[in-house]
């Protein structure tokens, strides 16, 4: 027992001086690991996310209008227009500036939140392995990406597909809300919580805002879970089904 404890003495000895010799002021005693917390929901936004996309931050004090008049009478002279943004820090590390595909007039428009290293390789949204599954889920429902408009929040990817940032989406958001004015779609949908959040300026968490319509600017707006959500969280997969039973209704109540 007593070599035990020199044992323990002559470890904490080196350690002490291995700070010392480093330089420290004073001697840093790790403390003991903080004891295991019960999984929480993957989807809860933290607190400093609920910070980044709340509408103070996001819009600023003024809540930002959708434009009521444009220059601009077809999505290709809009892209064209605005191909070349320089307005955020992303414009310098993009490889491709990924503006949206599909029908020009369709009646459903998907939203999600920025490309990711597929996008911004080839220039179009939800080409990965998430817009595959994105392609299937849209199957299910009997449509395809050539039957709806598919774009994003952010026009250009963020570093290592981090969260967009409030200055980036400030910056984009015009453009989205040009899209939806040439597109004049009868639905929208919304993929996961930062383009659900943003087009609704709102900070509720996803969970509070799925199973029920909203609007924008008068046209009704679905939540739902972003495809990358459903690779990571499969189980997720039977309440993006309800969603998009939800939008097929609504859809086929359209015709």
């Amino acid at each position: 027992m007593k070599d035990d404890a020199n044992d323990i003495r002559a470890l904490l000895y080196r350690a002490m001086m291995s700070q010392v010799e480093l330089g420290l002021g004073e001697v840093i005693v790790k403390p003991p690991p903080k004891p295991a917390q019960p999984l929480a929901d993957p989807f809860a936004p933290s607190p400093e996310q609920m910070r980044i996309v709340s509408p103070e931050d996001l819009f600023g004090s003024t809540v930002m209008e959708e434009p009521t008049s444009s220059q601009y009478s077809s999505l290709e002279e809009h892209r064209e227009a605005i191909k070349d943004c320089s307005l955020c820090p992303l414009h310098a590390t993009r490889t491709n500036f990924v503006y949206g595909v599909g029908n020009p007039n369709a009646d459903l428009m998907i939203v999600g939140e920025a490309p990711g290293a597929e996008e911004d390789r080839r220039g179009e949204p939800f080409v990965g392995r998430a817009g595959q599954l994105l392609d299937k889920i849209l199957a299910a429902i009997q449509l395809s990406r050539q039957e709806v408009y598919i774009t994003n929040i952010l026009k250009s990817r963020p570093p290592n597909n981090r969260d967009p940032l409030p200055e980036e989406m400030t910056a984009c958001m015009p453009y989205l809300y040009e899209q939806i004015r040439l597109i004049r779609p009868k639905l929208i949908c919304a993929l996961g919580r930062i383009s659900a959040q943003a087009l609704l300026q709102t900070s509720t968490p996803l969970g509070k805002l799925r199973k029920r319509w909203h609007e924008f600017r008068g046209t009704p707006l679905l939540v739902t879970y972003h495809p990358a959500a459903l690779l990571r969280f499969p189980a997720y997969k039977r309440d993006t089904w309800e969603d998009m039973q939800m939008l097929k209704a609504r859809l086929d109540s359209l015709k």
